[in-house]
């Protein structure tokens, strides 16, 4: 899709539930006229709660209107206003709702603006070297206990004692969620758009950008398959997203048990957004 000189390339693949069986992305990419927008909803253990993905399409359209709508409103107080929306029109409650992460790149003729909220990162392929937006307030959680982790390094795998102490242990981080001392996220509280992580580099520096999910972020962040984002650039450039998306998988691929990278699914759904200006 080529607008106003921006070209954007985007390459979208599903996971697996914690069960391992096949389901739909709960991964949103919405290419407007002067932004792009990922979302990653969060899986849902709890039972009766709507997913992540569900929300994720809800909050998407809430901010593909007022993108639109509202070019030169601030990229916080327009998160605020969407998450505000939803919220309203459904009757979700902070604390006993779905949510997701935000990654929001804008531009016009001068600025690129970006702003992360949660584990989905940008990265701004800049005159001055690669340049990474990221919130990384939920992988800097202090955690007790041993947790899923722990199991899945010992050899235990997949399975029901998996999804259990998985459950345990989002009912834990779920405690943090969206306070002063935790992590925020996108969910029913509009203020935790305010706790967003903001960029602005000039539109005449910047060639490229990249907005992952974090089931791609993670080939860069936890497994090392590329040492860092310059690499994942750079096998854009020769072989295209798709290639970065194929990459990460086989790298799960190679450890079915989760023993060498403990991670809640074998595989996350994966969404990589490339935003190339001319």
């Amino acid at each position: 899709m080529s607008i106003m000189d921006v070209t954007v390339e985007v390459a979208e693949r599903p996971g697996v539930g914690v069960d391992g069986a096949p389901r739909p992305t709960e991964d949103v990419v919405s290419v407007l006229p002067n932004a792009v927008v990922l979302l990653d909803g969060a899986t849902s253990l709890l039972p009766g709660l709507r997913s992540g993905g569900w929300y994720a399409g809800l909050l998407a359209g809430a901010l593909a209107g007022r993108l639109t709508g509202y070019p030169d409103m601030d990229l916080a107080d327009l998160l605020a206003a969407a998450i505000r929306s939803v919220a309203r029109d459904h009757g979700l409650t902070p604390g006993e709702s779905p949510s997701s992460t935000v990654a929001i790149v804008r531009w016009d003729e001068k600025i690129v603006e970006g702003l992360v909220l949660a584990d989905s990162p940008v990265a701004a392929e800049t005159d001055a070297g690669v340049r990474i937006l990221e919130d990384d307030r939920i992988a800097n959680l202090r955690r007790s206990g041993p947790g899923y982790r722990k199991r899945l390094r010992d050899g235990a795998g997949y399975g029901e004692e998996h999804v259990t102490a998985l459950t345990t242990s989002a009912a834990a981080v779920g405690k943090y969620r969206n306070t002063e001392d935790g992590f925020w996220v996108a969910e029913a509280d509009p203020d935790a758009a305010h706790q967003a992580r903001r960029a602005t580099w000039p539109r005449a520096d910047v060639s490229r950008i990249l907005l992952a999910s974090d089931g791609v972020a993670c080939g860069v962040d936890d497994y090392e398959i590329f040492p860092d984002w310059t690499a994942v650039f750079a096998l854009v450039t020769d072989k295209g997203a798709d290639a970065v998306l194929d990459t990460v998988r086989a790298a799960e691929e190679s450890d079915p048990q989760g023993a060498r990278w403990p991670r809640p699914k074998r595989h996350d759904d994966q969404a990589l957004a490339v935003v190339s200006f001319r």
